[in-house]
This record gives C-alpha cells, sequence and structure tokens, in this order.
C-alpha cells in the first residue's frame, strides 16, 4: 500500500521556523516529482513548492519564495519542506504530494499529483 505521511506540523509565533517531513512507504518515489500544496479554511488547496526528480529543479508560490525551501532525500524516500520566516498567512494543513511525472510539468496543478498525504496542520500565531 503507498502511503505518504506528513509530520512535523505544529503551533509557531510569527517570524518562526518549522520543517515539515513527508515519509513515503510502499514503493519508491525516487523518479517522481514531488510537491506541497496547502489548504486554509474556507480557501481552496493551493500550490506551494514542488520538486523534480533530478532535485535540480525547483518551483515555489510567490508567497514563500524566499522563505520556504523544499528539498528530498531519495535514500530516506523523504521529503521536506524547510518554512522560515513564518506569517499568520501560512496557516493551513499541508499536504504532500508525488506527481505522475519525474519533471516539473504542470507543477502547480494538484491534478498531476496521483498520490497524497493526510496533512499536517501548521498554525502561525501573531
Amino acid at each position: 500500500q503507498v502511503q505518504l505521511v506528513e509530520s512535523g506540523g505544529g503551533s509557531v509565533q510569527a517570524g518562526g521556523s518549522l520543517r515539515l517531513s513527508c515519509a513515503a512507504s510502499g514503493r519508491s518515489f525516487s523518479n517522481n516529482a514531488m510537491g506541497w500544496f496547502r489548504q486554509a479554511p474556507g480557501k481552496e488547496r493551493e500550490f506551494v513548492a514542488a520538486l523534480t526528480s533530478s532535485g535540480f529543479g525547483t518551483n515555489y508560490a510567490e508567497s514563500v519564495k524566499g522563505r520556504f525551501t523544499i528539498s528530498r532525500d531519495k535514500a530516506k524516500n523523504t521529503e521536506y519542506l524547510q518554512m522560515n520566516s513564518l506569517k499568520p498567512e501560512d496557516t493551513a494543513v499541508y499536504y504532500c504530494a508525488a506527481s505522475r511525472y519525474s519533471t516539473g510539468y504542470r507543477y502547480y496543478d494538484s491534478g498531476t499529483y496521483e498520490h497524497w498525504g493526510q496533512g499536517t496542520q501548521v498554525t502561525v500565531s501573531s
């Protein structure tokens, strides 16, 4: 059974940092691009960051550029999202996802991703 399990969420004050992890099991995702999305209460799920299977191609939402960093450890079948300088507007449930593709093809489109984690809550207080 393929599973993606996020961890590392929590509550933090504005300006703080969190590191989210997404551990994959059931199969290797070393040939898949990976991504992070988030959904705030009452809002649509939105793209946050994506990383190609090679690890050399990254994409970020404008709202998180310069503050968030996506990475992966293929040996551990795990991807990460380092979040710095957090703002109250970053409050959301964060989801990791595995793309159908190895490249950054339509990285911003949730329909590109075939496997999803259950989500982890991030709350940033002012």
